[in-house]
């Protein structure tokens, strides 16, 4: 086919781009005003806002992969563990262009998948035996796509940054409740720690609240692109959705304990761990709906042809 050249790469997506510079920008501007005003607030401990807020920041980014495994239960695979798989993700990034991240498998019978890393050379993409067992060879494929195309287009290292604002406000309301006011002298000391266990956590909450929202809402365009490029690369959208459709019905039928635990997790995993009753309120959703990402395959199906 002569069209076939175009779909070798991940194509850029001017979108998703400008989604995540507003999200990163507002987000930035709340993360400084959000800081300046603990220092203002709590005068004499602002060395420890710095040094918390900052350390926070680094450990959070920079070990974003490692943490994300442990807490996955994710373990590191060898291609002759697992040949099927490592062979998928070889023909996969020979196919984008781009280089090969560590393979994992975690041991969980939810059928999913997820990838994380700071960037392209120190990322990991992950599945679960749930979905080993489940999904045929063309199904596989489509979502390891889906999972490369968040590490090629760096958006696992956007989200990672823009769900630390919310880490730390909840840190810094802690650390207010729990006696961080000092303030600039022995006279106003009453006064500051009054203030500030007023303005604090409300602050926290309203920055929180934000960061929540546009976190979400750049999530669920996320989740649309990664589909997307995945369909693209492939030059079969039909795999993808039939992966999706299996993997979202197997997942409703998890037991609600499991899926609980599973659920912090959610902005990362190929398909959301929700129940049936759940997948109904998807204001707050990380994903888009399922029907909204089979939508968009058929059209990419028609564009293609197929």
């Amino acid at each position: 086919m002569s069209s076939s050249g175009q779909h070798t790469r991940f194509a850029p997506d001017r979108g998703l781009t400008g989604r995540m510079v507003v999200t990163m920008f507002v987000i930035g501007l709340l993360y400084v005003g959000f800081t300046g005003l603990l220092i203002v607030l709590l005068r004499g401990a602002w060395p420890l806002i710095v040094l918390i807020s900052g350390g926070l920041f680094v450990a959070q980014f920079w070990f974003s992969d490692k943490i994300t495994e442990r807490a996955m239960g994710a373990h590191q695979v060898t291609p002759e563990q697992y040949p099927q798989l490592h062979g998928t993700v070889d023909r996969l990034c020979a196919l984008a262009d781009m280089p090969k991240p560590r393979v994992a498998v975690a041991d969980n019978d939810m059928p999913n998948a997820f990838a994380t890393g700071r960037n392209p050379q120190n990322a990991v993409v992950c599945v679960t035996t749930g979905l080993l067992r489940r999904l045929e060879p063309e199904e596989l494929e489509g979502v390891l796509a889906h999972e490369l195309s968040h590490v090629a287009h760096r958006d696992v290292a956007v989200m990672t940054i823009a769900g630390f604002l919310g880490v730390l406000a909840g840190a810094m309301t802690r650390i207010a409740m729990y006696g961080g006011f000092m303030g600039g002298g022995r006279n106003n000391n009453d006064q500051n720690a009054a203030i500030a266990a007023l303005v604090i956590p409300l602050v926290s909450m309203v920055v929180y609240a934000i960061s929540f929202l546009l976190t979400r809402l750049l999530s669920r365009y996320r989740e649309l692109a990664a589909d997307r490029s995945a369909a693209q690369l492939t030059g079969r959208p039909s795999a993808l959705a039939s992966a999706l459709t299996k993997v979202t019905g197997q997942i409703a039928a998890i037991p609600s304990k499991d899926l609980r635990q599973a659920q912090p997790y959610n902005a990362f995993y190929f398909a959301p761990a929700l129940s049936a009753r759940e997948t109904a309120a998807q204001l707050f959703s990380t994903h888009p709906t399922l029907e909204k990402r089979l939508e968009q395959l058929a059209k990419i199906s028609e564009q293609l042809g197929r």
